[in-house]
Order: C-alpha cells, then structure tokens, then sequence
C-alpha cells in the first residue's frame, strides 16, 4: 500500500497521508515522498497549488516512533529535514484539510501552511516535552507568532492538545466543517485559488513571507540542532522506551 497517494487535477495537486490502520504515522519513507512531491510541484508548470490532506477520522498522530529510532533525522538531508524546509520555502499556495488528531508535526507543518480547513473533530497538540525533546518546524517562533507567548507556552510546555475551536480563534485554522465535508471543500477551494494567475499567487506569497522566512529557516536550523542532541539524552531515551514498553515514563 503506498503510505502517500498523489493527484493531479485542474492545477491543484492532492497529497493524502495514506496509512490510516497506524493513525497516518509519518516514516522516513513518507517523509521523503512529500518532499520529493513537493520539489516536483515547485517547478512544475502545471501544479498551481498543493493540498495536503488525512482522512476524516484522522490527520496525522505524528512521527511513526519505531520508525523514527530507526532512521533519527541526523542531518540536514534527512527526509523529515527536508520536508519541513520544503514546506518552509514552497513558493506556491499551500493547503491543508484536518479531520481527528494532528499530532507533534501534524501540528506544526500547520504553521507553514496557506490555508488549513478543519473538521469540528479536529484537535491539536505539540507534546515534544513529553518525549524529552524541543520544537521542530520553526514551531518555538511560529507558535508564539500566531497564538501569542502566553497560548504558545501552554501548547509548548504543557504539550496538551487544544480543540478546533481554540485553532479557529487564533487564526491557525480558516474555516471548521463537518469531518464528512472538509476534505472537498478544501479541494474545491485550492480548485479556485489554481484558477488565478500562478505569477499573482507566487508574488503575493513571495511578498507576505519574505520578511519571516530568514528567521524561520534559522530557527528550524537553530531547533534540529536542540532536537538532535536532546533525542541521545536520558529524558528522551526514557521517554521513548517507556512509549515502546506501554509504561508511564519516570523521569529523574
């Protein structure tokens, strides 16, 4: 079964995590898969705008952590690096349609996005504290950005997850629907923003995001670094074998 499935279609290309029985846990090889569809995308004349979407009962619980241990992102070429830089600096419209849980990076590729629809099922949480870890995604700069830092420090430390209607208040999501209608709402609009000039759209994005994009590049530099030094240290090494061991972690 292939875990990304990929369409074409008036302009607009549709990238749907397709590993639902594991919640749409995200493996290296995925990782890889989005950012090479997306490197596609960004020279292709004919993609206008992508859209990134789960199934209704669930994004994405975030990384898949077998996997993960496996294949640690150890450099700056590591598919998940190069998928969150690439939603980073991806100079087309980026959409995204949220049913269920979106989990850890199925939060935090959020902040990178366009547009993002949710279903009124749709809860968010970004829990790298409780796995001993730090921020990715530039999410310790974006998340203070648009919840503001006291919200942002709640999502961050606490690692709890917040509700849709949170999301919609602080602007992460545009728009709550039914988990039945979300995801062709959201292709019916990415379907009409691909109907308007591509120069438009790459120019006003361009001009919303040049000003943030350095320090959003430097902060995700800035976290990988954190991220990779803190994944070798007792806290996370206890995190992740208590997650592997069905236990409750116990940290000193």
């Amino acid at each position: 079964m292939t875990s990304i499935l990929h369409n074409q279609e008036q302009g607009v290309l549709t990238l749907t995590l397709n590993r639902v029985d594991k919640k749409n846990a995200l493996t290296a090889d995925m990782y890889a898969a989005l950012a090479d569809h997306l490197n596609q995308a960004q020279a292709a004349d004919d993609v206008r705008v992508v859209l990134l979407q789960g199934h209704e009962t669930v994004f994405s619980a975030g990384n898949d952590i077998a996997d993960f241990l496996q294949q640690p992102p150890a450099n700056p070429d590591s598919p998940v690096s190069r998928f969150l830089r690439g939603i980073a600096v991806f100079p087309k419209p980026l959409l995204a349609s949220v049913c269920g849980p979106a989990v850890g990076v199925g939060t935090t590729m959020l902040f990178h996005c366009d547009l993002v629809y949710a279903g009124d099922n749709a809860a968010f949480s970004m829990p790298f504290v409780n796995l001993g870890l730090c921020p990715e995604a530039a999410s310790s700069v974006l998340a203070v950005k648009l919840m503001g830092y006291q919200r942002a420090a709640e999502a961050l430390l606490m690692g709890e997850p917040f509700m849709v209607e949170t999301a919609l208040e602080m602007g992460l999501v545009s728009r709550v629907l039914p988990p039945a209608e979300v995801n062709a709402y959201a292709q019916r609009q990415a379907q009409k923003m691909a109907a308007k000039p591509l120069s438009s759209l790459i120019e006003t994005k361009r001009l919303m995001k040049q000003a943030s994009t350095p320090a959003v590049l430097s902060q995700m530099d800035q976290e990988a670094a954190v991220f990779g030094r803190m994944l070798k240290e007792p806290a996370a090494i206890e995190a992740f074998s208590a997650f592997m061991e069905k236990r409750k972690p116990v940290f000193g």
